[in-house]
């Protein structure tokens, strides 16, 4: 079992989901880099990824009505939406807002670890799984049975932190068929690994990923909330 289970939700707080915070910036990841997003981030997470640059939504939050929730992003007028954390999926009801979300003609992307049931999110949504590293801290937590329930609406993602990482992902990429189930992004870890020899090293071993910067980094830096 973790030693940081799901967020308890009482029945006090029942159609309510704990926010940390509501933003618009441009998409800095996966297929849809760039298009102008408004973020959900929801609180609270079952693994500590060594490189996680979202600490602050450990803890904390504010709870918000799913209808609260909807009229704030309703007003950034952008019919992208992300929802991300922490590890949203560790609460129970952010099924309900993808299927919200969804219903009010988004086009809706879940960021979320391979440590989750992926099932739990409406099939509209684009689920992009971050497939934890070695490096991570975190692999042992990869729940492996999610790759039979991807689809081509999917992404999958690798955070590299290192040379042994990228062996590491190549294995997985090869051995479990990864790119026959939906694309898949090496991304690499902010300040461990060189982008330029990630990309050679990609490029040397023909592998079919994409090669993923996070580009809100690249224009704002290493800023929260952006």
């Amino acid at each position: 079992m973790s030693d940081h289970p799901a967020i308890h939700v009482p029945e006090s707080r029942a159609g309510m989901l704990k926010i940390t915070e509501i933003f618009h910036s441009l998409q800095g990841e996966t297929r849809q880099v760039g298009l102008p997003t408004v973020f959900i981030r929801l609180t609270g997470c079952p693994l500590r990824c060594v490189y996680c640059d979202s600490e602050y939504a450990f803890y904390g939050g504010a709870w918000m009505q799913f209808d609260d929730i909807l009229n704030a992003v309703s007003q950034y007028a952008t019919r992208h939406v992300c929802v991300t954390g922490g590890e949203p999926l560790a609460q129970k009801r952010c099924a309900e807002l993808l299927r919200l979300l969804c219903d009010a003609g988004y086009s809706v992307s879940l960021e979320t670890s391979g440590a989750m049931d992926i099932r739990l999110a409406d099939e509209r949504v684009s689920r992009v799984m971050d497939l934890k590293t070695p490096g991570s801290g975190e692999a042992g937590k990869n729940l492996w049975s999610n790759i039979a329930a991807l689809t081509p609406h999917d992404q999958i993602k690798f955070v590299i932190c290192s040379r042994e990482d990228y062996e590491w992902a190549r294995q997985q990429l090869s051995e479990r068929k990864l790119a026959a189930c939906c694309e898949v992004l090496f991304s690499p870890s902010w300040g461990q690994v060189d982008a330029a020899a990630l990309a050679e090293w990609i490029l040397q071993d023909r592998l079919p990923v994409r090669l993923q910067l996070q580009l809100h980094k690249l224009l704002w830096g290493d800023v929260p909330g952006k």
